[in-house]
């Protein structure tokens, strides 16, 4: 899993505030693909993925103050991949 934290938004830009989600939980994700939305009052922020595979949890809700550096969300790396795989198909019966 990776985290998925706030990054540098400016030189005196120390919080933002999680404007929006842009993947739910269980959402395939690409690498750098925004996932959520960070606003100051002076920048709109687009969070992107650190790897490429399946968002998880999120740890803060819209509307939370969040600092820079802090962790707001984990995402699964190796998407389909990560998921567990199905069972193999039974062989057909003998007629």
């Amino acid at each position: 899993m990776a985290d998925v934290k706030v990054p540098t938004l400016g030189e005196s830009i120390t919080e933002a505030t999680l404007g929006e989600w842009l993947k739910n939980p269980g959402d395939p994700v690409q690498l750098d693909e925004p996932i959520a939305s960070l606003e100051t009052d002076k920048v709109s922020v687009e969070v992107g993925s650190p790897v490429a595979g399946v968002m998880g949890e999120q740890l803060v809700k819209v509307g939370d103050t969040v600092e820079v550096g802090a962790v707001i969300a984990v995402v699964s790396e190796g998407g389909a991949a990560a998921a567990p795989s199905p069972a193999p198909a039974a062989a057909p019966a003998p007629a």
